[in-house]
């Protein structure tokens, strides 16, 4: 949702379905040959079914493990999310930056690869953070949480060795942006956090100005989700906030 909102800042006039695989929530504890066909087999079909001009995978580990398949099998445009560690690179100065993801983001051999390629001179620790997701669904919800499970995360990134000269710290996990707030006043001062929400929607907003787009039906914009909350009133009244005014169930395999 946090790239949702950073589209939304940019690009108003968009009409965006947002597709949450919430039956498979989080994404990035899930192993990644069978997450990998889900993501695939799931975005085929919605794309299928909604016509888009574009897809946005606003999601670190879909995008780590899965954006050249579906580069392959879609027809339109794909833009991805991945966790910002060249720009991390760029901005420090002391030269070890900081990455919270979820806990298989953070050990998969693409963050190494990003470290290798873009900020080899930077000393790189990650902390996977299970709890992360869930703080940030709470935060979404504008549900309180307690600074207690925040601190526990963010020590555990601080306490590894040279933890005390991050100077720079990415979000791996498009879920963290609900936890900025919480980041920046509970962490060391003087951090510079890196969100990569408002550079994906930059993205989008370039790829859409070269790329064919069509006139399509109006339509309410719609959350789609594979699995439906148990109470869905919180829900509705956050999703409001972000222009949806419908909630919907997604089946991967509709009656006809």
């Amino acid at each position: 949702m946090g790239v949702v909102q950073a589209l939304r800042d940019l690009r108003p006039d968009l009409h965006i379905d947002y597709l949450a695989d919430t039956a498979l929530f989080p994404y990035g504890e899930q192993p990644d040959g069978p997450l990998t066909e889900r993501i695939v087999t799931l975005l085929d079909a919605a794309t299928r079914r909604l016509q888009p001009d574009i897809v946005v995978i606003a999601c670190n580990t879909a995008s780590t493990i899965a954006l050249p398949r579906l580069r392959e099998r879609l027809t339109v445009p794909v833009v991805g999310c991945v966790p910002p560690i060249r720009w991390a690179g760029r901005v420090s100065t002391s030269r070890v930056i900081g990455l919270l993801s979820t806990s298989a983001t953070a050990r998969r051999p693409y963050i190494q690869d990003l470290h290798r390629s873009f900020a080899p001179d930077c000393r790189l620790i990650t902390h996977g953070a299970r709890g992360l997701a869930d703080l940030a669904e709470r935060a979404f919800l504008e549900e309180p949480l307690e600074e207690a499970d925040i601190l526990r995360e963010l020590d555990c990134l601080f306490s590894q060795p040279d933890g005390g000269k991050i100077d720079t710290i990415g979000l791996g996990c498009t879920h963290y942006t609900f936890l900025m707030p919480d980041f920046s006043r509970l962490a060391p001062a003087g951090l510079t956090w890196l969100d990569p929400a408002p550079a994906v929607a930059r993205q989008v907003d370039s790829v859409l100005r070269t790329c064919p787009t069509h006139n399509h039906p109006i339509r309410p914009v719609r959350l789609l989700m594979t699995r439906l909350p148990d109470g869905p009133a919180r829900l509705q009244r956050a999703v409001q906030r972000l222009g949806f005014s419908l909630i919907e169930s997604f089946d991967l395999q509709p009656s006809l």
